[in-house]
């Protein structure tokens, strides 16, 4: 590829000093599959290309150059320095896909990276302050507590669930679900794919009119509703003030109120047991791989002899990789957020004295869901502008579509795990010899 400064004839006498389309190319190894220009008029890549990449200011240049991994990309483009062509910022799929594919960075040489910094300018090597939207590193986060304590904890789920209903309306749909559906065909809708999803874990749970439901962690209320609907008593509980108000909301228009609840709080001072089920939805990712333990132990006492639990969640495809979130994800997204492999939750669940039954994954259940995250992000854009900003519209359509590639690739994965706390031996098992749902 060639590299150029705009204006200027491709026969220039190189000096000494690199563009900054020059230096991207050399960490790329001269493989750019979009086009890219910059403010010092510099330019790389196919000219006919359908995607590209504009970086418009120096800021932006001091962010990649100081943040690590994907945080300084994710900088200088939340802030507007790095802009995006050919993709809708509600949906940049395509653009990372393309990068994701094509795009390798190595480091150079010694002698080539010293004249890239010099390139650069040591000015561009000090560290500025990042946009709003982003929180401290970890290590600056102690003052709120130590990593899930209760008032940690809390502080987290508040960056990331009270955004706005409004704006989670617009993305998730009627059914204001933010875990991953199940999709029952190929082209079934989103809200089809939400409601099947609650259906698989009802009929899992084995949950019939009468029975006693606990859901921890459990967002707008929608398995609670689902629940009640079919004449179970529900409980839910999250640490999201906006959430609580907007579920209680929708159990008093449904005329649930009966036999529907969702309460503000921690679910560890939930202190009803007895039930017959339990249903943990996108909760775990939340907790803490040091807190499994006491998670599952505590989730247990709140069950019957007999009863169930269904844990739904995130995971990594492996269970040696570090559980802790970095980057872009920790320091817009999810605070304090923690992935292992499905074998370190069975086998925490089982050490609490469940007996697990079945867990599967829904790995391409949680693309197509994002996929039409995406799609209501695009169609409501500019009113999700007008609500939560600029640039937060910008880190959920970034986070989204990132999210989508990393389920599509298989580089994380969404397992449930079904369990039983076995009977005292005072009742019988009356558990079918094999799974009694559909698939």
């Amino acid at each position: 590829m060639t590299t150029v400064h705009e204006g200027t004839p491709e026969t220039t006498q190189k000096t000494d000093r690199l563009t900054l389309a020059e230096i991207l190319e050399i960490f790329a190894g001269g493989r750019l599959p979009l086009r890219f220009t910059a403010y010092d008029g510099s330019s790389a890549g196919p000219p006919d290309a359908a995607l590209g990449l504009e970086l418009k200011t120096p800021r932006g240049t001091t962010y990649l150059a100081t943040g690590r991994g994907d945080l300084g990309l994710a900088r200088a483009y939340i802030a507007g320095d790095l802009d995006v062509h050919g993709v809708h910022p509600g949906d940049p799929y395509d653009l990372l896909k393309a990068l994701a594919d094509a795009l390798v960075f190595k480091l150079p040489p010694p002698r080539v990276m010293a004249q890239v910094i010099r390139s650069i300018g040591v000015e561009h090597l000090r560290p500025v302050a990042p946009p709003p939207e982003e929180i401290p590193a970890r290590w600056r986060r102690v003052a709120g507590g130590i990593r899930h304590s209760k008032g940690r904890d809390a502080e987290a789920i508040h960056h990331h669930y009270d955004v706005s209903n409004t704006f989670y309306e617009w993305v998730l749909g009627p059914t204001m679900t933010y875990t991953c559906a199940c999709y029952p065909r190929p082209d079934a809708t989103l809200d089809e794919a939400q409601e099947n999803k609650y259906r698989l874990v009802f009929e899992k749970l084995r949950l019939k009119p009468g029975d006693s439901l606990l859901d921890v962690g459990c967002g707008w209320g929608g398995m609670v509703r689902y629940a009640a609907r079919r004449g179970v008593r529900a409980t839910g509980v999250t640490l999201s003030a906006e959430q609580t108000s907007w579920a209680q909301r929708a159990i008093a228009e449904e005329g649930l109120g009966d036999v529907a609840a969702v309460r503000f709080g921690d679910y560890r001072d939930v202190t009803e047991t007895g039930f017959d089920a339990v249903s943990s939805i996108g909760l775990l990712e939340h907790i803490g791989v040091r807190n499994y333990a006491a998670y599952f132990t505590f989730l247990r006492s709140r069950l019957r002899p007999g009863g169930l639990l269904l844990n739904h969640c995130i995971t990594r495809p492996d269970n040696k990789s570090e559980a802790s979130a970095r980057g872009f994800i920790d320091r817009y997204v999810f605070p304090d957020g923690e992935l292992t492999g499905s074998g370190r939750i069975i086998g925490e669940a089982q050490d609490a004295g469940l007996e697990v039954l079945h867990e599967e994954n829904l790995r391409p259940h949680y693309a197509l869901t994002l996929r039409d995250w995406c799609a209501n992000l695009v169609d409501n854009w500019d009113a999700a502008v007008a609500e939560v900003g600029l640039p937060t519209a910008k880190v959920w359509g970034l986070y989204m579509a990132g999210s989508r590639l990393a389920f599509e690739s298989g580089g994380i994965q969404l397992h449930q795990v079904l369990a039983v706390r076995p009977n005292d031996g005072s009742t019988s098992d009356t558990l079918p010899l094999r799974p009694w749902w559909s698939p």
